[in-house]
């Protein structure tokens, strides 16, 4: 297949031939290809990963050293060595990994086999096939793992990587600060007017940003949901696939919208440069009244908060609809993260490897990245588990470390951990009442389109955030540097830059049935 690759991904693929994998640290200082054992019997490999957002792995000298990796160490007789990548510029540290050569045994991606962090690297073979591997040593996650997320993590009829997966691809919910509501008077919203009321009657009870928005869009597209046009995500439209923003109707709604906000103070002034961690700031200091997150979080949201507003009461309602009835976020891939094992490792350490990820699935892992050390974080009684969730900020980011490293299981929510706390019982009844129930579907395609690579300003940045050009414009129409009527030439701009291609090669996909994933709004 002809692939048009950037200047950047050259690089790697020169850099990997010709160097290999040098820069990978060995038990017995070999590299990638040599022995997996160290003289104790450790199994010893290197491993990239992502910070996720977890203020404790970002503030860690060296997460090597950090009590839960030594654990983990303990618990699987390993010697790893990670290297963490900061979330915000995850792609960044991605491609320039692959630019060098120095690719760890094991990469983490955030998304499948051919999304934008990998830059090529499985269609280049950077990674090694696992189908074999998977088949003779890891019963548990062959049993476990969905057919979906095995799709997502494979490419041209081989599975490359082992997914963390989705059983429900709907995990974002709409937050809100009850007892901010109840000062207002008002019932819930269930429509767009009535959401923008509410944040006009929040602002009047002096709450700084009745929504919470962020750079990119990134959690903050209620509005873009209940109007159906979150412009990462595609549909058919006259018998082509087409980004959801060529629906001009809507989409001018949803600009007209969020100017509305925008201008009557209803979210932040600087709502498209703020980052992941002011926003998390804002919300945990008491300044939101509502905000767009993965529901699974509900419990840090309330502790996190409390420290802050005693009396702050935090809740997932239903997402505002919009005039075709559709509302909520997107729905999300099979898989959340997958892990790759260098072509450059042997077979003995590849086994090792995979027999690795297959005891994340063992009652052993649950037990210790839900709960930690027995003795030292929770205790028995009777055999039931008996738990007590940390309560101070630094306290909850270092719980969540620990279960970063839960490499591979259902990542829609942790029930034997929920279920001990109010707070984990509210989420599961969230999940199953409301966030279950909504949501927006897509045509993904899985490996990418090739036009991607040709054409990045044009092309999604990750599957919540569409891609730069339309960003930009979005952001100067709301800020009213340009006029929302404009927006059909916006659409023009983006088949003239190479538009029209990525839109022939989705369609002829989509038609032939090869290498795609549908689903389906949730009304």
């Amino acid at each position: 297949m002809r692939r048009i690759w950037s200047l950047v991904l050259m690089s790697a693929l020169i850099a990997v031939t010709a160097v290999g994998c040098n820069g990978a640290k060995e038990a017995d200082g070999g590299t990638s290809g040599s022995s997996s054992a160290a003289a104790d019997g450790k199994l010893s490999f290197t491993m990239s990963m992502a910070t996720s957002g977890n203020k404790h792995a970002e503030r860690s000298k060296d997460v090597n050293e950090e009590r839960w990796v030594k654990e983990l160490e303990k618990l699987t007789n390993t010697d790893i060595e990670l290297t963490m990548l900061p979330l915000k510029d995850f792609d960044s540290k991605m491609t320039l990994m692959f630019a060098s050569n120095d690719i760890p045994d094991v990469v983490q991606n955030v998304g499948g086999a051919t999304s934008k962090g990998m830059s090529g690297s499985v269609e280049a073979g950077v990674f090694m096939p696992l189908d074999d591997l998977l088949k003779e040593h890891a019963p548990n996650l062959m049993k476990s793992v969905p057919k979906e997320a095995w799709q997502e993590t494979s490419y041209d009829g081989k599975i490359y990587g082992i997914p963390a997966w989705l059983s429900n691809p709907s995990r974002r919910g709409l937050y809100i600060r009850t007892d901010l509501l109840e000062k207002t008077g008002l019932p819930a919203p269930k429509t767009v007017d009535e959401f923008l009321d509410v944040m006009r009657a929040m602002k009047k009870e002096g709450v700084e940003f009745p929504y919470q928005m962020r750079e990119n869009f990134k959690y903050a597209d209620t509005i873009l949901g209940a109007f159906d046009v979150l412009p990462s995500q595609y549909e058919l439209q006259n018998g082509e696939v087409v980004p959801k923003f060529f629906d001009v109707d809507n989409m001018t709604k949803a600009l007209e919208t969020y100017k509305i906000m925008y201008d009557e103070g209803l979210i932040p002034k600087d709502f498209a440069t703020l980052t992941s961690s002011d926003y998390g700031k804002n919300i945990e200091s008491g300044k939101s009244g509502m905000w767009s997150a993965n529901a699974q979080l509900l419990s840090g949201f309330r502790g996190k908060l409390k420290n802050a507003v005693p009396d702050a009461k935090v809740d997932i309602i239903a997402s505002p609809r919009g005039p075709e009835n559709t509302g909520g976020h997107l729905l999300y891939s099979s898989i959340n993260t997958s892990y790759y094992i260098n072509s450059k490792v042997s077979e003995e350490k590849a086994v090792g490897i995979i027999k690795f990820f297959d005891w994340m699935l063992t009652p052993e892992a649950e037990t210790y990245f839900s709960f930690g050390i027995e003795g030292e974080t929770f205790t028995r009684e009777n055999g039931a588990i008996k738990f007590t969730p940390p309560s101070t900020p630094e306290a909850m980011d270092e719980d969540g470390f620990r279960s970063m490293f839960w490499f591979v299981h259902d990542m829609v929510y942790n029930k034997a951990k929920e279920e001990l706390t109010e707070d984990g019982q509210d989420m599961i009844k969230f999940m199953d009442t409301v966030v279950f129930k909504e949501g927006l579907g897509s045509i993904r395609f899985s490996p990418a389109l090739d036009a991607y690579s040709k054409y990045p300003d044009i092309a999604p940045q990750g599957d919540d955030v569409g891609p730069k050009l339309v960003l930009d414009h979005m952001i100067k129409m709301i800020y009213g540097r340009e006029p929302i009527s404009d927006w059909p030439k916006v659409i023009e701009e983006y088949k003239k830059k190479g538009g029209l291609e990525i839109i022939k090669e989705a369609t002829d996909r989509y038609n032939e049935g090869k290498g795609i994933v549908v689903s389906e709004n949730r009304k």
